[in-house]
């Protein structure tokens, strides 16, 4: 299938192309750690021949409960984000929750990210829309992959087409999300990049009752499987100490595994896209 390009700083971002890895903490603990990932993150990417874009948010609205550590906010974290950006020259991606968050968040970011929950919020995707960056869009857990449509048609009459599509897991009852694999091909249909977050994809939400459970002795195997179906991206939270994180902790790679991890990744995805594509129509 086709896709559009995507350009971000002297990245591009194709379904076509080899893949960018979205990649960092799920949230900002500390500068410093955010450096060491930011760090680790662009030198092994740059070992391997690999475009990155370090990711990482600011607030993470959305958590289980009262108590769950939320991140620095919006003045420290975009702050922090302009550090990492400008000390290992490396684009940057962040999401928003509110409206009210764009125009500060824009000043640095250079991919806006649309949360799953919050993906048919007009309002929001009208001010995202209209920074002119790039948006990683969600799908949300509850949305199927067709429905997406509906949210890049928002986008598109905004007047913004730079637009990729982002897979993490679709809910399966209680405290469990699968990936339909079939899916990535509906969405490639609409011929905007498609990237998978591979390690929201592993949540066991609520499994913890007060917070997310994972999986994340599995990333590899489910990392791999999505890359088979010939990808723009792979969306990847990595942390040095995952049982010490504040947040999705059982999701994240541990980060002394991410050269091995990429390595085998890397192989599938030049081996995938160096097939011909077989009508079976």
């Amino acid at each position: 299938m086709g896709s559009k390009v995507i350009n971000i700083d002297n990245i591009q971002v194709s379904n076509s192309k080899p893949f960018v890895l979205f990649g960092g903490l799920n949230v900002l603990e500390t500068r410093d750690l955010g450096l060491l990932v930011a760090e680790y993150f662009k030198n092994t990417c740059e070992n391997l021949g690999i475009s990155f874009i370090f990711k990482a948010s600011f607030d993470k609205a959305n958590r289980s409960s009262v108590d769950s550590f939320r991140g620095p906010g919006l003045d420290e974290g975009v702050r922090w984000l302009e550090d990492i950006k400008t000390q290992f020259e490396t684009p940057i991606i962040t999401d928003v929750h509110e409206k009210d968050q764009v125009g500060a968040v824009a000043q640095v970011a250079d991919v806006l990210q649309l949360p799953a929950f919050l993906s048919r919020q007009t309002d929001l995707i009208d001010a995202m829309a209209k920074t002119d960056l790039p948006i990683n869009i969600k799908k949300a857990q509850f949305l199927a992959p067709s429905e997406m449509r509906h949210i890049l048609d928002k986008f598109e009459s905004a007047g913004n087409d730079s637009l990729m599509l982002c897979e993490r897991g679709s809910s399966f009852g209680y405290n469990n999300l699968v990936v339909d694999m079939l899916g990535f091909s509906v969405m490639k249909g609409f011929k905007y990049p498609v990237i998978f977050d591979v390690t929201h994809s592993l949540q066991k939400p609520g499994g913890r009752m007060d917070s997310a459970d994972g999986r994340r002795g599995q990333v590899t195997n489910l990392s791999k499987a999505g890359l088979s179906q010939g990808l723009a991206g792979l969306f990847l939270e990595a942390h040095p100490k995952p049982d010490e994180a504040l947040c999705d902790g059982p999701s994240a790679l541990r980060l002394d595994c991410l050269q091995p991890f990429l390595e085998q990744l890397k192989a599938i995805d030049i081996l995938v896209k160096s097939q011909p594509t077989i009508d079976t129509t």
